[in-house]
């Protein structure tokens, strides 16, 4: 349950400045639905009420659900931010570490998490199963190990030129993100631990990782409520006061640019040129067709002076 947190100038949430703040919001509002479903399920799955415990699972799996595309997007906005080159990793190290790789890390723990409740809830639909079992523990350490990764990658940011400000709310949302994925592997090892060996699997598994699992997921709740707050405070400052890219490539890609624009001008231009010679050509053509016509209309009463005059000589004579 951890999602990118950035504060580079360079994010494209959408298009259009109105548009990219919208969902930038949008954003940040859907991963606190995600981990509020998570809280929520797994309040349900610890409730003492057998009845109400089954639909404890299902919306656990529905706030993991809504985490993934929360880390699409994350991924997908930030691309735009350095034109797709993937050359200037080479430059900015944390743009490779950071904002390229955290989303797909965080996607492929969702991913396993997701596959490890499916498979708790699918015993409490049919019954214990060992295999399943042993599957979905594996799941269930393998998807929080990936978001404590996503989380290490998160907060080991370095700013150059990012406000102060900015940079205590980001911090007010990476050590929730990092301290929740920690509980959760956390309760996944135990979990596994303390499974073997009893007749009553299930409930320990559902137990144990329920518990830590809470608390971890309020501490992802707590930290989606700080991004918000960030993201709002990120939006009513100008860009001079966030980060950019930095080394060299932050140049790079503005030459890039620069050239990309020299190139669509010089088409333009010639483009322009193109149509002034075809318009030019297309009056002469005109001018030509128009002094022919002239002249066979000269021609033609030269002609037509000439017979009249031979129709004159003959009727005299």
């Amino acid at each position: 349950m951890v999602k990118l947190a950035s504060t580079r100038e360079s994010r494209a949430y959408g298009p259009g400045r109105r548009t990219r703040n919208r969902w930038e919001y949008l954003n940040a509002g859907f991963y606190l639905l995600a981990a509020l479903f998570l809280v929520c399920g797994l309040s349900v799955l610890l409730s003492p009420f057998p009845y109400t415990a089954n639909y404890g699972l299902p919306l656990a799996l529905l706030g993991l659900a809504f985490l993934l595309p929360v880390n699409a997007h994350d991924l997908v906005a930030h691309l735009p931010g350095f034109d797709y080159c993937f050359a200037l990793f080479e430059f900015d190290l944390q743009l490779a570490l950071v904002e390229f790789s955290v989303p797909l890390i965080n996607i492929v723990g969702t991913i396993l998490a997701f596959v490890g409740v499916l498979l708790l809830s699918l015993q409490t639909e049919n019954g214990y199963n060992e295999l399943l079992q042993k599957h979905a523990l594996n799941t269930l350490i393998a998807g929080p190990l990936f978001w404590l990764i996503g989380s290490i990658h998160n907060i080991c940011q370095i700013y150059e030129r990012a406000n102060g400000h900015v940079q205590i709310l980001q911090k007010c949302v990476q050590l929730p993100l990092l301290t929740g994925s920690l509980l959760f592997l956390v309760a996944g090892i135990l979990s596994k631990c303390r499974v073997f060996g009893s007749i009553h699997a299930q409930r320990i598994v559902e137990r144990n990782w329920g518990w830590l699992g809470l608390c971890g997921s309020v501490l992802f709740m707590v930290g989606g409520l700080m991004n918000v707050i960030k993201v709002f405070k990120m939006q009513q400052m100008d860009g001079l006061r966030l980060e950019k890219l930095r080394g060299s490539a932050y140049e790079r890609l503005s030459k890039g640019r620069e050239d990309q624009l020299t190139l669509i001008l010089g088409n333009g231009r010639m483009k322009k040129q193109f149509e002034e010679v075809g318009l030019l050509q297309e009056k002469t053509g005109a001018r030509e067709r128009s002094s022919e016509g002239s002249q066979q209309d000269l021609l033609n009463t030269h002609i037509s002076f000439q017979g009249n005059n031979m129709k004159s000589i003959v009727v005299f004579f």
